[in-house]
């Protein structure tokens, strides 16, 4: 007879079983409870009831998590956010050089001086 690992055998959830995921039928949905604050207004997946902020990371998700099941209008709709992503990421980068940079001068400047 072998034993489970100390980690599993208080497990409770039925990870293994694919059909104790939840109503969607989606063996890959999760049955997460989204903590949402009162007072939002949420955008919800319609494939798999997830929450999100706003219509571009809606779009991502389910280009990530349902890119075999979304229409054309729901792919394009990932492609413009996408790209709008990745205008705002390239934005964060050169910013994230520019500190490091002027840091590495500042301290250069200040071992210098010191």
């Amino acid at each position: 007879m072998t034993e489970q690992p100390a980690t599993d055998a208080g497990r409770t959830d039925d990870r293994d079983d694919p059909g104790a995921s939840g109503d969607s039928g989606d063996p890959g949905a999760d049955d997460i409870a989204y903590d949402v604050p009162p007072g939002a207004s949420p955008v919800e997946c319609a494939y798999c009831g997830r929450p999100f902020e706003s219509e571009g990371l809606l779009a991502l998700h389910r280009e990530r998590a349902h890119s075999s099941v979304i229409t054309d209008d729901e792919r394009t709709a990932y492609e413009e956010a996408h790209d709008a992503e990745s205008g705002q990421l390239q934005r964060f980068r050169l910013k994230a050089l520019a500190v490091l940079v002027l840091l590495y001068f500042g301290l250069l400047m200040v071992y210098a001086v010191v």
